[in-house]
């Protein structure tokens, strides 16, 4: 049988050309992960062998899908192939060579967690204002610079980086970087970041292991190639440089993580990269209806950074796309119920097919109160994952002692969990113990008596006797039955067993479900190694894709458009097509952001299988107030002949032109000038410094006390620049500001947070 047979022209020519460079433009909805796999199975069936192909995804879920499909055409032999995604598989080369590079092969992997939980006790110890050096800023300054491949000294050599971090008043942002990238080595640790830096760290330092891998690694294929990010891209070019093999999967017109680095001009430049590329074009949309996909074209026009392509659709003609306007968010929440419960009743649908998709988290307030006030069932995507909770994090962390007892987090987290006397002072003579003589804390633990006096000394010593006796039953036993003895030991299981709250019980249920995992994966026959270290790595890598989603749970879904790629439903809601809010008003400062923002709307529209419907408010509360609100400018951009506009009961209007165009100034007629008149923000260039922002902060700016800020007096705040108060209201505590910021407008802060600058 034939199993290419199924294939349209371009799928085939795309599965079948398997030599030199190949990029595969993949439009939305075009069978793009038919064609990966079915170009894998090709490589298979014409003699390659499995060891020698490598696929990277970017999450678990996608890479399990397409090995079961590969299984399903060539075999067991699909277990050979090197495919997962970027961080489980370099993760996997570190466990081999990271001696190399002067780490563990039993590295422990930090998740944000674990790094944020390090970064607060680094600026605890550096007497740091954790308000001016937020963590998670922080975190996300040290991320990009990992994935644009800057180490800390690099950092902190750098004149225009440590210039910026000045004037930003974070001046130690560059010894905060150094202190944690040496804990993070003396724990034997790594984050997420570091299994692509230190990837990149290891190809550089080691010819012998580049030229292995190269050579093992005779076919390469990288899935989303839009979303690589710097680190990503040199690692994929340095393994194809000997054979060029590779074949890059994905669409400009979907690249929507910029703010976590992915670089679209990764995609926009293979053919520089690689003057002799094949370039093969998937236009044909198999999901959507020809209103939708002619729909999504006409936005994606507007940008003019972008690979020409022209995509189709040869489904039916469908439904014309339904644009609702309400009078406020709460409003926009109840027609968006009660649309459901109608297509629900009248067209025999499941909850499964409805989709609302928004820009922000927030939004999901009002559409979460209209769905329980008429009883419909909904799941939230992007809550708190199995693997993220305290009872589960708790267990883990021993298990990551038991095979990494320099991991210091994990120590620090269950050293004295369940309570055995071991209190904050003891862990800190542990840690002036082990920083005045240059030791880790382990070090210090398993030398207690040494160190500590007393009653202190022999709890931690018998800590310690624990996680070594866990260390000599791992050799020798299964995953499950270690897992199972430690949680026994530990003394975990009966710390929640006697918890007999409905909040105690379900975090006993959570551990033996996360034994139950154990178990499954300990007796998994595709695995040649099914050790309780390899079951955490697998664990540590899971993405946010990956958390356990029941796909047969009749339930309606709630997300936020980046979490929605990669799924389709039958009927999708877009809610909060409003200017600043969609397109953000965080994303206004530059040609490039706008740009992802509409491919955002893009994506958001090609998740339509059957219907669409798009709906904004007039007005939305924002710190209390209700401000009025503009329609979205890519309501605009939506071809007219595609859409059927309708208004609710308190925003009603006619026109006769029939396009969004012409109901908007029919509403301004009726005197919803104040509602739509307004100017669209001004687009300004952006700096092309490191994480540069529009307005760059005064040297030294630091916020001032606006207690007895007045009307008339000019401010400086450190986004949106410069501007003067204009009105003040509300109560003492949770005062209001109106602000008008020289090119950007009026704004409206709550001074407790606005973090203002006073300008004398």
């Amino acid at each position: 049988m034939d199993f290419l047979s199924g294939l349209n022209p371009s799928q085939r020519d795309a599965v079948e050309n398997t030599k030199g460079p190949v990029m595969i433009v993949a439009g939305a909805g075009s069978g793009k992960t038919r064609v990966i796999t079915y170009r894998v199975a090709h490589l298979v069936r014409q003699g390659v062998d499995p060891f020698n192909i490598l696929v990277l995804t970017f999450t678990n879920k996608a890479a399990k899908e397409m090995r079961e499909r590969i299984k399903s055409v060539v075999g067991a032999e699909a277990k050979n192939i090197w495919m997962g995604t970027f961080h489980s598989v370099f993760a996997k080369i570190l466990r081999v060579e990271a001696e190399i590079i002067g780490y563990p092969k039993n590295f422990t992997i930090y998740d944000t967690d674990d790094t944020k939980s390090l970064l607060r006790s680094i600026l605890k110890e550096m007497n740091l204002d954790d308000k001016l050096y937020n963590v998670n800023q922080v975190y996300g300054r040290i991320s990009q610079a990992k994935n644009n491949l800057i180490s800390p000294q690099e950092y902190n050599k750098n004149e225009a980086i440590m210039a910026e971090d000045i004037s930003n008043g974070r001046g130690q942002l560059g010894q905060i970087y150094l202190t944690y990238a040496q804990r993070c080595y003396r724990a034997g640790a790594m984050d997420f970041d570091d299994l692509l830096f230190k990837t990149n760290v290891l190809l550089n330092k080691s010819p012998e292991v580049l030229h292995k891998y190269q050579h093992q690694f005779k076919y390469l294929m990288v899935d989303e190639y839009q979303d690589t990010n710097f680190s990503q891209y040199l690692i994929v070019k340095r393994l194809a440089a000997v054979n060029e093999n590779i074949c890059v999967v994905g669409d400009d017109a979907q690249s929507i993580y910029a703010f976590r680095g992915a670089n679209i001009q990764n995609i926009l430049n293979f053919q520089k990269d690689y003057p002799d590329v094949k370039v093969f074009k998937l236009e044909q949309n198999y999901r959507s209806t020809q209103t939708i996909v002619n729909a999504a074209n006409s936005v994606i026009a507007n940008n003019k950074n972008q690979l020409e392509k022209n995509v189709f659709s040869d489904n039916e003609e469908g439904e014309k796309i339904k644009v609702s306007r309400a009078f406020s968010d709460n409003e926009e929440g109840k027609i968006v119920a009660d649309q459901i419960a109608q297509e629900y009743a009248l067209k025999g649908l499941h909850y499964k097919d409805f989709a609302i998709l928004y820009r922000t988290n927030a939004q999901s307030r009002a559409m979460e109160e209209a769905l329980r006030k008429i009883n419909i069932p909904y799941k939230i995507y992007g809550g708190t994952s199995f693997y993220q909770r305290k009872e589960v994090k708790d267990l883990i962390a021993y298990f990551r002692l038991t095979f990494n007892p320099n991991d210091e987090e994990a120590l620090k987290r269950v050293i004295n969990y369940p309570r055995r006397g071991i209190g904050d002072t003891t862990i800190e003579k542990i840690v002036i113990a082990a920083d005045k003589n240059q030791f880790r804390l382990w070090d210090v633990v398993a030398n207690a008596s040494m160190f500590l006096e007393g009653r202190s000394a022999g709890a931690v010593n018998g800590f310690g006797t624990m996680i070594q006796s866990f260390q000599a039953l791992a050799k020798s036993q299964s995953a499950f039955d270690t897992a199972m003895h430690i949680a026994q030991h530990s003394g975990i299981l009966k710390e929640l067993y006697a918890d007999k709250s409905v909040e105690g019980l379900s975090r006993y249920e959570n551990i033996q479900e996360l034994l139950n995992g154990i178990k499954e994966f300990s007796e998994r026959e595709d695995l040649e190694e099914r050790g309780l270290d390899i079951y955490m790595q697998d664990i540590a890598l899971l993405t946010n894709d990956d958390n356990d989603k029941n796909p047969n749970a009749d339930t309606v879904s709630l997300m936020t458009i980046h979490s929605s790629k990669g799924l389709e439903f039958p009927v999708v809601f877009i809610v909060g097509l409003e200017e600043n809010l969609f397109p953000s008003q965080l994303a206004l400062n530059s040609r490039a952001e706008l740009e992802e923002e509409r491919r955002l709307f893009y994506v958001a529209v090609t998740r339509a299988e059957k219907k669409l419907l798009l709906s904004y408010a007039t007005s939305r509360y924002r710190w209390g107030t209700l401000n009025n609100c503009e329609p979205s400018r890519f309501l605009d951009e939506l071809n007219p002949a595609y859409l059927d506009l309708e208004f609710s009961s308190r925003s009603t209007a006619s026109s006769a032109e029939g396009n969004f165009k012409g109901e908007r100034m029919a509403w301004q007629q009726q005197g919803d000038k104040d509602a739509f008149s307004k100017p669209k923000p001004k687009v300004i260039p952006k700096t092309t410094s490191l994480l540069a922002k529009a307005h760059k902060p005064t040297a030294g700016f630091a916020p001032s006390d606006t207690s007895k800020l007045a009307i008339g007096m000019q401010v400086e705040h450190e986004r949106f620049g410069f501007g003067e108060v204009t009105n003040l209201e509300g109560a003492k505590g949770d005062l209001k500001a109106t602000i008008s910021f020289k090119g950007l407008g009026q704004k409206q802060l709550l001074l407790k947070f606005a973090k203002l600058r006073i300008v004398e």
